[in-house]
């Protein structure tokens, strides 16, 4: 047969009297009256037929059954709360922030909102695009969207676009070199870099030359201020070629050679291990893939090798519809 167990609110007036030795202060905790405790204890002296307390003139204290009951009785409540706290989820907002950079940000995300808010209205997106340094756990962004190899220690990088990137240079410093005859040439210009500095490395192996000197020149984490170095005749940069198609077919700027695709250099969501099944950054994940397209045999997420700290480079904008400029700090 089960035993019968004694009332909970029996069980936690004993508790609250037992821990005060005082049955004000009980009925203080409990939000009831000193009255109201004296019956609940009684009750359970009756149900557990014993005396759980002895009175002395003003105060009481434990009998031996009393002080016997007292840690289990204890160790119960204890683990009820720890269980309800491990089973209890937090509510997600319907709040999404995320991380890119200004050109992704204006030439591929903001037109596309319309899309995303279709599909999952009860998500507002904030788009957040600046140069600023983000941090996942102080800056409360969800997930971010980056160019580059897509190597961030301790987060979730997946690829999901790439794009074909072009050399080009202004019209005025091709004029002072000359249009270079080979990509081994461009070994000889002044070059602007991505902030990785790792684009020309990788394009030129991609010709087949092999780049033994160091890399030189400035860098920038945006596509824009590449776009803006290369425009004032500060070197030759790789750009993706849907940015600077206007430009070249006006004549503000000069492709040298082909465009190429980058083996391992594309646009990468990037998140927290921990943020992986959260409703809403599954959500996104799902439609940024139905959006973008297969991504080739890279689309698998992985874990890069864990290393403090969890920040890099970032960018903001809002959806539903609110824009965000933030000052690099």
């Amino acid at each position: 047969m089960e035993h019968q167990l004694p009332p909970l609110n029996a069980l936690r007036a004993f508790e609250a009297t037992a821990r005060h030795l005082s049955v004000k202060n009980a009925a203080d905790e409990l939000c009831v009256t000193p009255g109201a405790v004296s019956q609940l204890v009684k009750a359970l002296e009756l149900h557990l037929g014993v005396q759980l307390f002895r009175r002395v003139n003003r105060g009481i204290f434990l009998t031996d059954a009393g002080q016997a009951y007292l840690p289990p009785v204890r160790s119960a409540f204890r683990q009820i709360s720890d269980a309800t706290q491990r089973l209890a989820v937090p509510t997600e907002s319907g709040l999404l922030t995320v991380s890119t950079t200004p050109f992704f940000a204006s030439a591929w995300l903001v037109p596309r909102l319309k899309s995303f808010q279709k599909a999952h209205p009860d998500i507002d997106l904030q788009v957040q695009a600046s140069n600023a340094l983000a941090d996942f756990s102080r800056d409360g962004v969800d997930v971010a969207i980056r160019h580059g190899t897509g190597q961030y220690p301790g987060l979730v990088s997946q690829c999901v676009l790439t794009v074909e990137v072009v050399p080009v240079a202004a019209p005025s410093l091709v004029a002072e070199l000359g249009k270079p005859a080979k990509p081994a040439d461009l070994l000889r210009w002044p070059r602007v870099n991505d902030a990785q500095r790792k684009g020309w490395r990788l394009w030129f192996a991609a010709q087949g030359v092999a780049d033994t000197g160091p890399v030189r020149g400035p860098s920038f984490d945006d596509a824009g201020l590449l776009l803006r170095a290369v425009q004032t005749g500060q070197g030759v940069a790789l750009l993706p070629a849907a940015l600077v198609a206007s430009d070249v077919a006006e004549g503000r700027l000069v492709r040298l050679f082909k465009a190429a695709l980058l083996d391992g250099f594309a646009y990468h969501l990037v998140y927290p291990p921990a943020s992986h099944d959260r409703p809403k950054v599954a959500a996104f994940r799902s439609w940024l893939a139905e959006a973008m397209g297969d991504c080739g045999a890279q689309t698998a997420a992985r874990k890069t090798p864990a290393s403090p700290p969890s920040h890099f480079q970032s960018a903001k904008t809002p959806t539903r519809l609110q824009l965000v400029q933030r000052q690099p700090r």
